[in-house]
C-alpha cells in the first residue's frame, strides 16, 4: 500500500485495495456508488436511495425459481397440519415477526401456525439485545416452547448469511428432520450452504454502506410476502382475489368485508353487513347468502 502526501492513498494503491476489500467482504458490506453522502442535497439523496432501490426487486426476481420451489415444498406440509417458523436477529427478526403477526387477521388461522422468533426475544423488537444473535443455540432454544416435530419447516433470515443465531437454529432444524430453508442477500454464505432451500437474493451494497435494513430488508421483505401469501392462497384462505377468512377486528376491515360480501353475492350493503354481523366471518356470511338463495 502506498500512501502520498497527507497519507492518502495514491490512486493505483486505492484502486487495488478496493480490489483486495471487494474480494474478501461480503456484498452487503462492501461501499456502494456513492461515497459522499454527507455532501450531497436533500433531492440528491433522495433520489439517488429512490433509484438504488430497484436493485432490490431485480434481486427477487431472480431468486424466483427458488421460492417456487420452496413453496411447493411447504404447501404439502402446512395442508398436513405442519407450521412455519421464521427466526432472525435485528430487521431480519422484526420483518420475521411482522409476517407472522399479520397472517392471523388477513387469512384467519391461528397465531401458532405461523410463527416469529427474533434474537434476544419480543424486547429486541424495539431495543436491540446485544450479543443475542451470537448465540449459536438461542434459536433453538426459543423454538422448544412451540415443540418443533419433523412436519414443521424453519426459515431462517439473515441478510448477512452469517448469523450464528440463525445457523445454530437452521443446522438443529435439519438434525431434527424440520424442513429448513433461508433468506440471504449475500452469495456463497454459510446459511445458504446449510439451508435445505435456500433464496438469496443478491441486493449488492448499501446505500450506506453495511445498513441492511435498506435494500437486502427491502428484498427480505419482498421474498416473505411472496411466501406467506401463496401459501395462504394454496390453503384456501382466500376466494378470487378476497381474503374471506380475515377477521373483521376493527371498522375498517368490517367494511372491507361488507364490500367483499356486496361483490361476491350481489346483495345490498344492509343484507351484507347483517350477514356478516351475524357470522362473524365473509366466508360463512356469503355461505349464508348463497345457502338462502338456493334455498
Amino acid at each position: 500500500m502506498r500512501l502520498g502526501a497527507g497519507g492518502r492513498l495514491e490512486p493505483k494503491a486505492a484502486v487495488y485495495l478496493c480490489a483486495v476489500s471487494k474480494h474478501n467482504i461480503p456484498p452487503t458490506e462492501q461501499q456502494g456508488a456513492h461515497s459522499d453522502l454527507n455532501a450531497m442535497s436533500i433531492e440528491a439523496l433522495i433520489g439517488h436511495m429512490h433509484r438504488q432501490t430497484q436493485n432490490a426487486f431485480d434481486a427477487v426476481e431472480s431468486c424466483l425459481p427458488e421460492i417456487q420451489r420452496f413453496v411447493e415444498a411447504l404447501v404439502p406440509r402446512m395442508t398436513n397440519g405442519g407450521r412455519l417458523f421464521y427466526i432472525g436477529a435485528g430487521t431480519s427478526g422484526r420483518l420475521g415477526i411482522l409476517d407472522a403477526s399479520e397472517c392471523p387477521p388477513t387469512f384467519g388461522v391461528a397465531p401458532e401456525i405461523v410463527q416469529g422468533y427474533i434474537a434476544g426475544g419480543d424486547g429486541a423488537l424495539r431495543v436491540a439485545v446485544e450479543g443475542a444473535e451470537d448465540n449459536l443455540e438461542g434459536a433453538w432454544q426459543d423454538l422448544k416452547a412451540a415443540n418443533p416435530t419433523s412436519n414443521d419447516t424453519l426459515i431462517g433470515i439473515a441478510a448477512s448469511g452469517r448469523t450464528p443465531y440463525v445457523i445454530g437454529g437452521i443446522q438443529r432444524a435439519n438434525e431434527a428432520g424440520l424442513l429448513t430453508a433461508c433468506i440471504t442477500c449475500n452469495p456463497s454464505s454459510e446459511l445458504g450452504d446449510i439451508a435445505t432451500h435456500p433464496m438469496v437474493a443478491t441486493t449488492g451494497p448499501e446505500f450506506v454502506t453495511g445498513s441492511t435494513r435498506l435494500n437486502a430488508g427491502t428484498a427480505t421483505k419482498l421474498v416473505l410476502n411472496l411466501i406467506s401469501t401463496s401459501v395462504m392462497i394454496q390453503l384456501g384462505h382466500v376466494q378470487g382475489s378476497a381474503m374471506v377468512d380475515m377477521k373483521p377486528s376493527n371498522a375498517k376491515l368490517v367494511e372491507r368485508g361488507i364490500r367483499m360480501i356486496e361483490m361476491a353475492t350481489g346483495v345490498d350493503r344492509h343484507v351484507a353487513s347483517t350477514a356478516l354481523e351475524t357470522c362473524g366471518s365473509v366466508r360463512k356470511a356469503i355461505e349464508q347468502i348463497e345457502g338462502n338463495a338456493h334455498a
